[in-house]
């Protein structure tokens, strides 16, 4: 009899180490150094959505430390590709390129080979976390094939939300030094002195995009295109939505209590 990973059993049990991403951040023929965690029962293959400042990361590094799945981050690799040699680049990983250096963004199909070329990471015995693709219904149902050519089964998507103010307060009060770029946050993390870093006494900032007009134009863009995702994946009966009220702790909490009710 298998057991649930979001069960308490599995969750006093995990692994404290975690997974190795070289794989996925290198593609071609990298592979990872460190054997994968096994879970304890089914490993879980989850998809994660939710809006900037929402605490997505928060919590993708919270359940890849539960769970022992990997975090795959798409955002990752165009990080990655800055920095690699052209001589281990893919054709795809070159495309992507030249449309990051335009500052455009990539092609539902360039991203989709970018996927496909790392099949080994969703093939993973200790399971993962999708962040940041799919991104759009048309890229959602070409990796919902792809999965299903490969008899990878899809455990659910993680949709958190947070009401639009609290999300732009979380965002607004954000704050960055001038001189070593060290963030702050006016409530989470405030500087010991107004409007001074503590490491180097350089002026704090805020950025363009982080004031708060800026950040309810994009979290209403966001939601505009994130919503018929959201639509395809209940209608698979994959979708969860889960409140990101609280600590870290509690919001992980409430996404183990949604998946074992599920």
């Amino acid at each position: 009899m298998s057991t649930n990973p979001f069960s308490s059993k599995a969750d006093d049990s995990s692994a404290a180490r975690q997974p190795d991403r070289t794989a996925w951040l290198k593609g071609g023929r990298a592979e990872c150094q460190m054997s994968p965690h096994k879970p304890l029962g089914t490993a879980s293959r989850i998809i994660l959505l939710g809006a900037p400042g929402v605490g997505k990361g928060t919590q993708a590094d919270l359940l890849c430390h539960r769970l022992g799945a990997c975090h795959l981050s798409t955002a990752d690799i165009f990080r990655t590709l800055k920095c690699a040699d052209d001589k281990e680049l893919s054709p795809a990983m070159h495309n992507a390129i030249d449309h990051l250096k335009r500052g455009e963004l990539v092609p539902d199909e360039t991203v989709l080979n970018l996927v496909g070329e790392r099949l080994r990471c969703l093939k993973c015995s200790g399971g993962f976390l999708l962040d940041g693709f799919p991104r759009t219904v048309a890229q959602a149902k070409a990796l919902g094939q792809l999965l299903e050519t490969h008899n990878i089964k899809l455990t659910a998507v993680f949709n958190y939300e947070l009401p639009v103010e609290k999300l732009v307060a979380r965002l607004s009060g954000r704050r960055t030094c001038a001189n070593c770029k060290t963030a702050y946050h006016l409530t989470t993390r405030p500087p010991k002195f107004s409007d001074l870093c503590d490491r180097c006494g350089g002026k704090l900032f805020q950025r363009e995009d982080d004031r708060p007009e800026a950040v309810r134009v994009r979290l209403a863009a966001y939601q505009k295109a994130v919503q018929p995702l959201l639509d395809f994946y209940q209608q698979c009966g994959l979708l969860f939505n889960i409140s990101a009220e609280g600590s870290a702790e509690e919001v992980f909490q409430r996404t183990r209590l949604t998946a074992l009710a599920a």
